[in-house]
């Protein structure tokens, strides 16, 4: 072997060793990592052994069982409506309904023992990587599945997690049809997303402090963050999961990345505190229509991801900690260099 081809081998060997580092830094072993390991306690399924004969029984039971979400629960999450109506009359029409008991048997035909044993899994592993990068964070004490007549997905209180399992029955769900729910938003009512929406909520509930947000850069690199913990959290999950985007939207972002930051460079962009200007960048729809009909929803939040990934890569000393700390955006922005 010559001296040139070692020397070759050399520089390859380097720049995969270089590679794999910046690729690696967020696959962490956190088999040593200690949480309180959850199981899913299934309020979904015990709700329904409730009758008007035993309500007082059962009620005592699962105020027990699973503390003030309970009491929340019937008071506030099923939003009985009047507020003149008693808790048990609200709670008996729920049972009673048709429609709320068709749910109930599409939630238990879909959330067999198995598939929940399989959340149960994926969420204490994501909690414990939430642990490794926050370990002066808690994690959850509980975690709870629920129905709520298709009000709530995720539910976060003090340190609970709260999962509305109806709200993950599959896009093509009659319900959401006779809901007339556009497709942009059924297409993410699906069990796939439930760990990536459930450690969204938990992250935000420990993060969404009052952190300036006065025009559209500071909006982007919140989101950025929040989207970068869950890389964080969610080694292994698709960035299409993470963001709810579709396939073709994430090929669109990947092509035109270039375009569409000096998109948002153009014209004083980024430093527009017009509500109205943020929010044609930020809101859920199919589309961003001030790009095109091609261009994915909530764009500027896409966008504010890259420019965290390339600060967190250009900055290998800060941690994750110290990122989802930094309130100053602007900082993160010239650090990290982007230009794609």
């Amino acid at each position: 072997m010559n001296a040139q081809i070692k020397l070759l081998i050399y520089f390859f060997l380097i720049f995969l060793f270089l590679y794999s580092c910046s690729e690696d830094r967020l696959k962490i072993d956190v088999s040593d990592v200690k949480i309180k390991e959850l199981k899913i306690e299934r309020l979904d399924r015990d709700f329904f052994e409730i009758n008007e004969k035993n309500y007082s029984i059962k009620s005592g039971e699962f105020q027990k069982k699973y503390g003030v979400f309970y009491n929340n629960y019937t008071t506030e999450i099923l939003n009985p409506g009047d507020v003149n109506e008693s808790v048990e009359k609200a709670v008996l029409a729920f049972l009673a309904s048709n429609d709320m008991n068709t749910m109930h048997k599409d939630v238990q035909y879909i959330y067999s023992d198995e598939i929940i044993s399989e959340l149960e899994r994926d969420i204490n592993s994501s909690l414990k990587h939430f642990k490794y990068h926050f370990p002066d964070k808690k994690t959850p004490c509980k975690l709870i599945t629920f129905e709520s007549g298709f009000n709530y997905n995720i539910i976060t209180e003090d340190s609970i997690l709260g999962i509305g399992l109806e709200m993950y029955l599959g896009e093509k769900n009659k319900f959401y049809e006779m809901l007339q729910w556009p497709k942009y938003k059924t297409n993410q009512l699906r069990k796939e997303y439930i760990v990536s929406d459930a450690m969204k909520g938990w992250i935000v509930q420990n993060f969404d402090t009052n952190e300036p947000m006065n025009n559209l850069l500071g909006f982007m690199v919140f989101y950025g963050k929040l989207l970068y913990c869950l890389d964080a959290v969610l080694p292994e999950t698709p960035d299409s999961i993470k963001i709810a985007y579709t396939s073709k939207q994430i090929d669109y972002c990947t092509k035109f990345e270039h375009k569409l930051w000096a998109y948002f460079t153009e014209k004083d962009r980024l430093y527009k505190n017009d509500m109205k200007h943020v929010n044609e960048f930020i809101s859920e729809g199919p589309f961003t229509s001030a790009i095109s009909k091609e261009c994915p929803p909530r764009i500027a939040m896409w966008v504010g991801w890259q420019i965290v990934r390339s600060y967190m890569n250009k900055n290998k000393e800060v941690t994750l900690a110290e990122l989802m700390n930094e309130k100053n955006q602007q900082k993160i922005l010239s650090l990290s260099k982007y230009k794609p």
